[in-house]
């Protein structure tokens, strides 16, 4: 026995009894049965069975009574009737093979009597040594044998035939040979002594192991499984060199390995096992058939179940270790990678010791090494990591240890000082990871190194559940989320990323899968799909000619980082990814937004600046946020690759996946065909921030988007298409400048100055005006978007907008509500910012929100810099909305307070403005408002009509406007807010104004204190005699008396007024009563302001002349005046003509005699 080379004959004689007769076959099964009950009985009579290996003493057998007879069965043995009634069903009885097995496989605590056993021992050991069976072998197995040319070529009559059989029952097709050496087996492994070889073998190493006795007498024969158990326990002690561990000799390592490989089909095979784990196969493997390694595999799965008892989990683990040795103990990765084996030379090695080759590690190394150039069995691939390597990952790292010695020996520490020693599940692999990530404290190089070399060796992203701890973490996301996906894809990790702080995934999933994805993110061959579509891209592209180049000059993240610049190129820019590619870079890039962490280049250069700035920063997606809002404040290689991605995600917005989930509800509402498009050019975001105050639009996705603005002003490269648009406007317009509000101002006012210039071309491109006119009106809505005004503005927004909220331009619109409040600083930048939007009425957000609905009635043709005029000159429409009508009201009492801030009207009395309120501009600073003074002066020199006609119009319509709503006369609001309040509360509380303030205070003139305030009064009463349309009680009382007695006289110079006051003194007129009543209140006022405001020149004389109701009598007596002085005047002249012409007679006539009187000569008369 001792010269057999493989297992013996074990012919087993009562197989065919449990057969179902086969049709054809009749004749065999009786030769065979026939056969089978002439077995010799005559070693069972013998006085002493072989001598016992360690030399002891031959042991005394049973003696039953010799039988002879064909019907001899053991179930007529007294040895065995009382045990055979107490264990067996009497069905059971009549077959010998049926006895045989009830018996052997008895449970644990049942004990069967010593003489029963050691006849069962010696029934089995004459089956196997009686060479009768071979003949049975060659008559049921005659096909098989044929076709298995080793078989058909063994020496006949020396039991190697069987032994050959058994070798090849992987491949036996004929039922009956299949069952017929199926249940040969059972019976040998029952015991080591029936092993062709094994006592010669391994007698030395049982003694030496103190593996137990061999003895009949000193151990119960039928279950010496344990000392193969023990010797494969020694084999693994010596395979890990463990102190003290005994050297087992070499043919009988392979004799156990032998055993081993040879039980790996049938879990029955391996009685230690068997008998360990046979209330654990009830418990977890009930449904799976034995046979082909199944019920293994289902053991392994549930190793670590709580509910696994610790023999049969040891027992597992043992032969989990052997597998290590020899891959060929697990019988179906022996299967599965049969053909590759053979086809890849894998197992075939000349300059390597058997052992060597067996190892599962060389097999899996050499696997790989085939998978780069050719395709391996997915099965194969799949069987080899998840028996091996799944067993690495879920249990201690020192079950690995064969495989793995890197990670005791460089990673002990860190085990010891963070992980508190070893532990099961994979928890101190993912205590490692963790240690790695530097969630907790900090990793040594080599541990870390170790680390990245087991997760490349397991390539978990092949098949998720190669990752215990992993695979029962996120059982419950993947029955949940991902169970369109076949369990054991690639897939399946992309999809867990995909719910990553979702309500799907739990937390202890979201661990487990974050430590792992923090290794695979740094070897992108980890990810088996990235790696498959993109090998073409990586070779044309990257020069990466080799997927295992692993050096200084070409590290593993050099490969994707080169693949996602090439992800966004256009095909002006050169050569492109190919689109598979290009969605697999997308996807990883996608996943790496949702933790800084799984961007291995982000997380290496920014170390420093995470530390400084983002300690405090802990949420998912915070820390990248952090960087970009220290962008300008970062080291300048972390600035670089933040600015890289931030310029990336502005193209695809998609990259930021948590954005994305959080606005999933306005995308589908308003975006869903931007969405849509595979192609994102920074299309999506601008929807985004268009649709930021939609009611979809939840606190997330707003902050979210409002962030993304704030970080996209810092640089212009930042807004994809901002950034395509302007890019060559910039570099010739605008060099050197590189935040994007600063660019936005240059180029605005680029345009700007070659729109009032009127050029023939502008200097920026027309694409380039478009999108800076996108960029504007988006700067437009939050005031953090416009830095130099925020910077400004930052204290006495905290003053006094503390509880409004940023967005929707509401803390712009509550520093303008409060400009007189504010610090010099900010009311001057909010000065100049209503500059620009009443230049362009399109940049002021909140108008443009409220009246948005009126716009589109009123206003669909009007240009967008008219947009507010047309909207002014539609306010009293019925169809106006109440909420936009006040929001034209507070535009226009902007405009009246200074008129810089009146495009229109700064246009028209462009030369009326320093003709006559010169010494108004001179008293003013350029940092100060002029709070109405200006248009105040332009309304007293249209009284007195002076003014230029198209500044007369523009003039008639404030004076028209403000009449009607006091609020709209700034000078009138300064000087009289409290006499309002005491004269007129009613009136000032009114919501719809309609003059009555104004008309309250023209009553009440003589009660006004306030010097200021009679003195505007005044000047409207002044005013209203221009025109009667800047009198709004006294136009609708005389409304129907105009259009009876005055419509053929023009409106504008007073003309309607003194229409309406001739009418009145005319007796013949009779006008309407309220007409009547407010024109002669309106003479009494005139009157009495006659009287209190004398005339300030001759012109002003004049006016109130032409305009008193007493014009035509003055006009007469002026008339007849200067007609009396004309008479008194001919008068007086021909009397002083006559007493000047006697005078001159006088003087020139001689005297009439006494010539020499006195001595005076006498004229000589003609």
């Amino acid at each position: 026995m001792a010269a057999c080379r493989r297992v013996p004959l074990l012919l087993l004689m009562s197989v065919f009894l449990y057969m179902h007769p086969i049709r054809g076959q009749k004749s065999a099964n009786s030769v065979i049965a026939n056969t089978a009950v002439r077995v010799n009985i005559q070693a069972q009579n013998q006085a002493a069975v072989p001598a016992a290996v360690n030399g002891g003493s031959p042991v005394v057998a049973a003696s039953p009574p010799r039988r002879r007879t064909s019907g001899w069965k053991l179930a007529e043995e007294g040895a065995c009737r009382e045990d055979l009634t107490r264990l067996c069903q009497k069905h059971s009885w009549n077959n010998n093979l049926a006895v045989l097995e009830c018996l052997q496989d008895r449970k644990e605590e049942t004990e069967i009597a010593a003489d029963c056993n050691h006849l069962l021992w010696n029934y089995k050991l004459n089956l196997t040594t009686d060479p009768k069976f071979e003949s049975v072998a060659v008559e049921v197995c005659k096909t098989t044998i044929s076709d298995i040319k080793e078989c058909a070529a063994e020496e006949r009559g020396k039991g190697y035939l069987v032994s050959c059989l058994v070798d090849h029952r992987g491949n036996i097709t004929e039922y009956q040979c299949n069952q017929y050496i199926t249940k040969m087996t059972s019976i040998v492994f029952s015991d080591y002594r029936l092993i062709c070889g094994f006592m010669d073998n391994c007698r030395e190493d049982i003694n030496s192991l103190h593996c137990g006795s061999i003895s009949t007498g000193e151990k119960d024969v039928h279950s010496q499984g344990e000392v193969i158990a023990c010797l494969e326990k020694g084999l693994v002690r010596e395979a890990e060199e463990q102190p003290g561990a005994h050297a087992i000799r070499p043919d009988c390592k392979k004799a156990i390995m032998r055993v081993a490989e040879l039980s790996s089909d049938d879990f029955h095979l391996d009685r230690y096992l068997y008998f360990s784990c046979r209330e654990d196969r009830e418990r977890f493997c009930e449904n799976t058939p034995a046979g082909e390694g199944r019920v293994y595999k289902c053991l392994f799965n549930h190793k670590f179940e709580e509910a696994m008892s610790e023999k049969c989990r040891e027992a597992l683990t043992t032969r989990q270790k052997l597998i290590t040795q020899d891959y060929k103990v697990s019988y179906s990765l022996a299967k599965a990678c049969k053909t590759d084996l053979r086809k890849y030379r894998c197992s075939v090695d000349t300059n390597m010791p058997r052992a060597r080759e067996a190892r599962l590690s060389y097999l899996l190394l050499c696997l790989e090494s085939a998978s780069f150039s050719h395709t391996v069995s997915h099965c194969c691939y799949i069987e080899g990591f998840s028996l091996h390597l799944m067993k690495c990952l879920s249990s201690a790292p020192l079950v690995c240890q064969g495989e793995i010695p890197e990670i005791v020996l460089h990673c002990r520490g860190e085990i010891e000082a963070h992980c508190s020693g070893l532990h099961r599940k994979g928890r101190t692999l993912h205590c490692l990871m963790r240690v790695g990530r530097g969630d907790m404290g900090t990793i040594d190089n080599l541990c870390q190194k170790a680390l990245q070399t087991l997760i490349q060796e397991a390539d978990p992203g092949a098949d998720y559940r190669i990752d215990r701890a992993l695979n029962e973490a996120c059982e419950s996301v993947i029955q949940t989320a991902c169970k369109h996906i076949r369990n054991g894809d690639p897939m399946i990790l992309s999809c867990l990323m995909e719910h990553l702080y979702t309500e799907k995934m739990v937390e202890d999933c979201e661990h487990r899968l974050l430590e792992l994805q923090y290794f695979i993110a740094r070897d992108w061959k980890l990810d088996p799909i990235l790696y498959k579509k993109c090998q073409g891209d990586a070779s044309r592209l990257c020069h990466a000619h080799g997927w295992n180049e692993t050096s200084e000059m070409m590290p593993p993240g050099a490969i994707f980082s080169c693949l996602y610049r090439h992800a966004y190129r256009t095909e002006e820019q050169g050569r492109r990814l190919s689109r598979d590619c290009k969605v697999e870079v997308q996807r990883i890039l996608h996943q790496r937004a949702l933790d800084v962490k799984l961007d291995p280049e982000l997380q290496r250069r920014c170390m420093t600046d995470l530390g400084k700035w983002c300690s405090e920063k802990t949420e998912s997606g915070q820390e990248l946020e952090c960087l970009q809002d220290h962008l300008e404040e970062l080291v300048s290689e972390c600035r670089d690759v933040v600015g890289n991605l931030t310029e990336l995600a502005s193209e695809d917005i998609q990259i930021e996946t948590l954005l994305m989930r959080a606005c999933e509800p306005v995308i589908q509402s308003h975006c869903h065909e931007v969405a849509d498009n595979q192609i994102d050019t920074g299309d999506l975001m601008e929807c985004l921030v268009q649709n930021k105050h939609q009611k979809e639009m939840n606190d997330k996705c707003a902050v979210g988007v409002t962030h993304f603005q704030l970080v996209q002003i810092k640089d212009f490269r930042f807004s994809y298409k901002f950034k395509m648009a302007c890019k060559e406007d910039v570099l010739k317009l605008c060099p050197n400048i590189k935040k994007k509000v600063d660019v936005v101002l240059c180029l605005s006012t680029t345009v700007r100055n070659d729109t009032l210039q009127d050029v023939k071309e502008q200097r920026v491109s027309v694409k380039c005006r478009k999108q800076l006119r996108v960029e504007e009106l988006e700067m437009s809505e939050d005031v953090r978007l416009e830095p130099e005004l925020y910077d400004s503005c930052k204290q006495d927004i905290g003053r006094l907008c503390q509880n409004v909220a940023f967005g929707n331009a509401q803390v712009i619109e509550c520093l303008k509500e409060n400009k007189r409040q504010l610090t010099q600083r900010c009311h001057h930048r909010v000065f100049k910012l209503q500059e620009v939007e009443m230049m362009d009425p399109e940049l002021d957000f909140q108008l443009m929100r409220v009246c948005k609905q009126m716009i589109r009635r009123f206003c669909t043709e009007a240009d967008a810099k008219n947009m507010l005029q047309c909207l002014k000159q539609n306010k009293n429409s019925e169809l106006m909305d109440p909420k936009c009508k006040q929001m034209i009201t507070k535009r226009q009492i902007t405009q009246n307070t200074d008129y810089r801030l009146n495009p229109v009207l700064r246009k028209s009395c462009k030369a009326d403005i320093p003709k006559f309120c010169q010494s108004i501009l001179n008293k003013a600073t350029g940092d100060s408002e002029l709070e109405g003074q200006v248009v105040s002066c332009l309304k007293l020199k249209y009284a007195d009509q002076r003014l230029s006609p198209d500044c007369e119009d523009q003039i008639r319509v404030i004076l028209q406007e403000s009449a009607l709503d006091y609020r709209l006369d700034p000078q009138l609001q300064i000087h009289c807010t409290d006499e309002i309040s005491r004269l007129c509360p009613e009136e000032a509380a009114a919501q719809e104004q309609t003059g009555q303030v104004e008309e309250c205070l023209k009553v009440n003139l003589l009660k006004i204190k306030v010097e200021g305030c009679k003195k505007e009064v005044l000047n409207i009463l002044k005013e209203s005699k221009a025109d009667i349309f800047v009198d709004p009680v006294l136009h609708t009382a005389c409304a129907l008396d105009i259009k009876h007695q005055c419509a053929a006289i023009p409106p504008g110079r007073g003309r309607q007024m003194s229409c309406l006051m001739e009418a009145l003194q005319d007796k013949r007129v009779r006008l309407q009563p309220e007409c009547k009543k407010r024109l002669q209140d309106r003479i009494d006022m005139w009157s009495y302001a006659a009287k209190v405001a004398p005339a300030e020149g001759f012109s002003d004389l004049a006016m109130q002349v032409m305009t008193s109701p007493s014009k035509t009598y003055i006009l007469a007596m002026i008339g007849l005046s200067v007609c009396i002085l004309f008479l008194f005047g001919l008068l007086c002249g021909r009397m002083t003509k006559r007493l000047m012409q006697e005078q001159k007679d006088r003087w020139n006539c001689p005297p009439p005699t006494e010539p020499h009187r006195r001595g005076v000569t006498q004229p000589t008369v003609y």
